[in-house]
């Protein structure tokens, strides 16, 4: 166990350095969390008012919310295509402007679209199996959310490498990560526990803060609210290049900056067999 957590913080800590290294990384995972939230308050506010005006949601309203949907689904694709593509261009020695980046997510967006309606209609179908099938539906939905996360865990790389259509991207996706890493695999969750982590440490200097009590205790919460939405955006940017390091892997064998057996360890092996087939 702990060498595969310190495996884990290892892969963290690599895609760390090519963050440090090209800081302008981070503002992709912002501009992507702006521009959701101005296609959601631009779909909120219309969905309330036909909801309003109808006596309750209908037709209308549920074909806004599945356009609205699509789109922030879409806008988050977009945002991330760009993140992999800039840090593919770093990981090879080259830099690029964030407008290079948007300019490529949008030479890419025949293939994004597709895939963004196809991983949105997927998260529904699960989503609602989960929330409707009982408890059997929520294990079977749980399964069947790490079966695809794992096989499409390299999806994106995919796209925008290889500009595949959403299917073949996932076949490809799936094919690469049973060569590189095998079948009966589970995430070790890398970026996952050194985010817990950072939003622990966090936590602490909030707390103390709090306990004061009165104004101090309101810049405790604003102080600790915005240290959660900056680590949520630096381990979004993390995991855009982990993403792209593990598919340079699975294709070339070897990452610059980051260790090979680490990479391998990047998925450790289940004791049973069922989550990418047989």
């Amino acid at each position: 166990m702990g060498g595969r957590f310190q495996n884990s913080i290892a892969l963290a800590k690599a895609s760390l350095n090519v963050l440090r290294s090209d800081r302008k990384l981070v503002m992709l995972p912002v501009l992507s969390g702006v521009a959701t939230l101005i296609v959601a308050v631009s779909f909120v506010v219309p969905i309330a008012i036909v909801s309003h005006s109808a006596g309750g949601a209908g037709p209308a309203a549920f074909i806004l919310g599945a356009i609205g949907y699509l789109l922030a689904a879409y806008v988050v694709v977009f945002f991330n295509a760009a993140l992999v593509y800039a840090a593919d261009a770093h990981l090879h020695g080259a830099t690029v402007t964030i407008g290079q980046a948007l300019r490529f997510a949008s030479s890419r967006s025949h293939v994004l679209l597709p895939w963004a309606l196809l991983s949105a209609t997927v998260s529904v179908v699960l989503r609602a199996l989960e929330q409707r099938g009982g408890l059997v539906g929520r294990i079977a939905g749980g399964l069947a959310g790490i079966a695809w996360s794992l096989v499409t865990f390299l999806v994106l790389p995919v796209l925008v490498v290889e500009g595949l259509g959403p299917i073949a991207a996932v076949k490809r996706s799936g094919a690469l990560f049973k060569r590189a890493w095998g079948e009966q695999v589970i995430s070790n969750a890398g970026i996952g526990i050194f985010a817990l982590l950072a939003i622990l440490a966090g936590l602490v200097p909030a707390a103390l803060l709090f306990a004061v009590g009165g104004a101090v205790a309101v810049v405790g919460i604003a102080l600790f609210v915005a240290w959660v939405v900056t680590v949520s955006l630096v381990a979004s940017t993390l995991t855009g290049i982990l993403s792209m390091a593990l598919y340079r892997y699975a294709t070339d064998g070897h990452v610059p900056g980051f260790d090979t057996p680490q990479l391998q360890g990047a998925f450790r092996p289940r004791n049973r067999r069922g989550l990418l087939g047989n």
